[in-house]
């Protein structure tokens, strides 16, 4: 008599659909709002209202026309740029002395490095404000109302992220492949350069990425630091705000959230930061 195998039926995993399902709610419950914004970018009628009367792309074109945001979106690129640069300069070896030295303050060091994470936007902005008051009337030296002031009080926000990440990519380094480079004759920096960066290179352009669009997006910290006629995007947003409410405010911050995402794809496209965040 041949014995027949009778296929066992899969039990059903209750807490991994639980967890699938709790963890789609919370993705929704986080996409929500951005939903909701391209959704109204797209109205026709001028003042919001439900159900929608038709649907229309004149507000992209109001936007992308309104030089205030154009000028506006130039300067906030060009803060942001040159900040992350500066930022990155100086993240980069506070990094490596923080995860390969030992010294006396290491901690309080490390923190400092990361307390405008901490800080909330507004109190940050202030500090600055009274600093650059107190630097001018010190030195003579014009910076509040500056972009260089401004470009000053945006490292500081990028300063952290980068810092942070980077540290991640340092700490999980394998450091006898420097030392053997420079067994085989390669100088400290040569080493570095060749061997150790390569392999960070993913936490530096993590660090460069979230810096920017920490810096891209400020609204806060910039109140306090922008010079007459010159605003960032958010400020500018925020003034339109304050005369109109219309769907062009959506259309400019779906066109702010679409430059990221590019920025971050094509960055991805050549090193892959998922390797870090």
């Amino acid at each position: 008599m041949s014995n027949v195998i009778v296929p066992r039926r899969r039990r059903w995993n209750y807490r991994r659909t639980g967890l699938h399902a709790a963890a789609g709610a919370v993705f929704l419950f986080i996409l929500l709002p951005l939903i909701f914004v391209i959704w109204l970018s797209f109205y026709r009628q001028e003042i919001p209202s439900f159900p929608p009367d038709g649907y229309s792309t004149a507000w992209y074109a109001a936007a992308i026309g309104n030089r205030r945001f154009i000028d506006a979106l130039i300067l906030s690129v060009q803060v942001g740029v040159i900040a992350t640069v500066i930022g990155l300069a100086l993240a980069l070896p506070a990094a490596v002395a923080l995860t390969r030295w030992t010294f006396r303050g290491r901690g309080a060091v490390s923190n400092l490095l990361l307390m405008p994470l901490i800080i909330p936007g507004i109190v940050l902005g202030f500090g600055l404000y009274i600093f650059q008051v107190e630097g001018e009337i010190a030195t003579g030296i014009p910076l509040l109302g500056s972009t260089a002031g401004l470009v000053l009080g945006h490292v500081l926000l990028v300063i952290p992220w980068s810092v942070r990440l980077i540290t991640a990519s340092l700490v999980g380094f394998d450091r006898t492949l420097e030392e053997a480079a420079q067994n085989l004759g390669a100088t400290p920096f040569v080493a570095f350069r060749r061997i150790t960066m390569p392999a960070v290179l993913p936490g530096v352009v993590a660090g460069a990425i979230f810096g920017f669009v920490s810096s891209f997006g400020n609204l806060e910290l910039s109140l306090f630091l922008v010079g007459p006629g010159a605003t960032t995007l958010p400020i500018a947003i925020l003034q339109y705000l304050e005369w109109k409410i219309d769907p062009t405010i959506a259309a400019i911050s779906v066109l702010q959230i679409l430059i990221v995402i590019a920025a971050m794809l094509i960055t991805d496209r050549f090193v892959k930061i998922s390797r870090v965040v």
